[in-house]
């Protein structure tokens, strides 16, 4: 079957980035002149997605209206002849099919993800964090649906981290299949350095069997009452296998003050609009440190 659905879950407070984020979601700081939820949606798009859920919060009601039509902007910049801008706000309209639900309590990625079990259904689909953002030759989320396809089971992104962040993410104790395919034996939530099993951690890409949700159902809040999709795969691994990608492209964490200014600085030095001007800044900028 293939995976035609993609969740985004999108109802966090964004705490790390108060007070930018009091009044305005995070998934909406920009990457030079993209929100950061925006490429997330394009990665979906370009892998081949029809159907994006977000799930959202209170206050996250800017996200979805930067997702729908603006016939009032849309109307200035045709009479102003700016007809490079118009395609610009059109194209974020015509993206893909955007639906939404709300999360009304914060009880983890867990919960958020069992939010899209009617939108879902019977299908396989891909989870998206709004933090995580890839630069890739290949979508980052194309390469775990081509893994879905191979081996059809569900299948999570993975790459090595410093042994000194371990504690930070989901980790994977996994056996080498073949190329950058992993089999997954267990699935660690945030364990100190000494009880990790590998340094492959779980980097906000998901491809999903829909047995997930019967998972989720019955996993027990943990840490902070929130229920961990983590807790649910290794639910979910004793009755299917689950493979680890180990993807290609960089990945940036702008959930975190440095690693957004990294996705930032680099992003902004591909931009095509900026790159020389911004690359001949930031060595005039180095040569006065």
């Amino acid at each position: 079957m293939k995976v035609k659905k993609a969740i985004i879950p999108a109802a966090g407070y964004g705490t790390r980035f108060l007070p930018a984020t009091k009044s305005m979601p995070k998934e909406m700081l920009t990457i030079v002149d993209k929100p950061a939820i925006q490429i997330i949606v394009e990665e979906a798009v370009a892998a081949g997605i029809e159907d994006i859920l977000i799930i959202t919060g209170r206050g996250k009601d800017m996200i979805q209206d930067h997702f729908d039509n603006t016939p009032e902007l849309e109307a200035v910049l045709e009479k102003q002849g700016k007809a490079e801008l118009l395609k610009i706000v059109q194209d974020v309209s015509n993206l893909a099919n955007v639906h939404y639900v709300r999360q009304k309590e914060a009880l983890g990625l867990g919960h958020a993800v069992l939010c899209a079990k009617t939108f879902v259904g019977n299908e396989p689909f891909v989870v998206m964090l709004g933090d995580d953002i890839v630069d890739s030759d290949i979508p980052c989320t194309k390469q775990l649906i081509d893994a879905f396809e191979t081996y059809q089971c569900s299948v999570v992104g993975v790459q090595p981290v410093d042994w000194s962040q371990v504690d930070k993410y989901g980790i994977v104790d996994v056996e080498e299949i073949k190329d950058r395919d992993l089999r997954v034996r267990g699935l660690v939530e945030k364990p100190a350095l000494e009880e990790a099993p590998s340094n492959y951690a779980i980097l906000g890409r998901y491809v999903l069997t829909p047995e997930i949700f019967d998972k989720l159902q019955n996993t027990k809040p943990g840490k902070n009452g929130e229920i961990q999709l983590t807790d649910a795969l290794r639910g979910l691994l004793e009755d299917q296998g689950i493979v680890a990608h180990n993807f290609e492209g960089t990945r940036y964490d702008t959930g975190d003050k440095l690693g957004y200014l990294k996705a930032t600085v680099e992003m902004g030095l591909r931009h095509s609009e900026v790159k020389d001007r911004f690359r001949d800044y930031l060595k005039t900028l180095g040569e006065s440190l």
